[in-house]
């Protein structure tokens, strides 16, 4: 069985981390580990292994003075929130904007992956570009980070969709960066801000899961 494992690799320098007075501070957190027996990606619940990993979750995330609680409207990442959201008492405001990529007719055929990274206008028919979920993605962050300033805040998200503001903030960010994660779930990167300027980036947690 996978094991969790925290990890304290920060993206950026973890000896510059700033003082936590000026700062919002963004937890983003994939999903935990989804059933994809479901074939309604809208309404696909976690595995039973998924619900339990969720735990660490909480773990990482019930110290952190969370002050709001935003997620796509997907069942698997409000579930994966849901815990924690209730440990505050607090309700999660979800954001269509949020949601994962639309997948289009032939989106899993080998190295669409790559194909979709190479040309992020590049999209499958009836389907979404990693362009178009950053758009959005980008556009509820700049809201959220506008309306929240120097608070904690969680997001749950999705892989395609984290990965898509990662590379909006460190444009070097790519497919294999992208494949790097894709087996992490839940994956929680924290993403400190000063007004919508981000200064700091820290994985902080992550649970390998088979993606398929």
């Amino acid at each position: 069985m996978d094991t969790g494992e925290s990890v304290l690799v920060d993206w950026h320098n973890v000896n510059d981390k700033m003082e936590d007075k000026y700062m919002t501070k963004v937890y983003f957190v994939r999903h935990a580990q989804p059933d994809h027996h479901n074939t309604d990606d809208r309404n696909r619940p976690l595995t039973q292994e998924g619900m339990t990993d969720t735990d660490l979750v909480l773990n990482v995330l019930k110290d952190k003075k969370i002050d709001m609680f935003y997620c796509s409207p997907y069942k698997r990442s409000i579930d994966t929130i849901k815990s924690t959201a209730d440990y505050y008492g607090m309700k999660i405001i979800t954001d269509e904007r949020l949601r994962e990529r639309k997948a289009g007719k032939d989106g899993n055929v080998k190295g669409m992956f790559q194909k979709r990274w190479a040309d992020m206008n590049y999209h499958e028919e009836d389907g979404e570009s990693i362009g178009m979920v950053q758009e959005r993605n980008i556009e509820a962050l700049t809201e959220i980070l506008q309306t929240n300033k120097d608070k904690n805040i969680v997001i749950g998200t999705h892989g395609t969709a984290l990965s898509s503001i990662m590379n909006y903030y460190n444009r070097s960010f790519g497919c294999d960066d992208f494949m790097r994660i894709i087996d992490w779930m839940p994956y929680i990167v924290e993403m400190d801000f000063e007004k919508d300027r981000l200064v700091n980036t820290y994985e902080i947690a992550h649970i390998h899961k088979s993606y398929n």
